[in-house]
């Protein structure tokens, strides 16, 4: 998952059943992070949270456009994007 150079946008799965969208260059340490409750403030205190979702961007502007695109989006359009 993370042995391409380049950039993850992702979404999480929370406990809570809310979803969090992110962006990373390593994806499982970013994940372990998230677990770890030293990933973004909201995942804190929402863990375990599973990952749902990841697509690849090969620049950290093409990732974090995309990241803003897929946070706009409802969560309907979310859980089509996840199947």
């Amino acid at each position: 998952m993370s042995g391409e150079e380049g950039y993850y946008i992702y979404i999480l799965s929370c406990s809570d059943g809310t979803l969090y969208t992110g962006s990373t260059n390593n994806l499982l340490a970013r994940l372990e992070k998230h677990n770890q409750g030293e990933g973004a403030r909201y995942t804190r205190g929402r863990r375990p949270v599973t990952l749902v979702y990841s697509e690849f961007a090969a620049s950290k502007s093409d990732a974090l456009k995309r990241e803003r695109q897929i946070k706009k989006m409802t969560r309907a359009a979310k859980l089509a994007l996840i199947k």
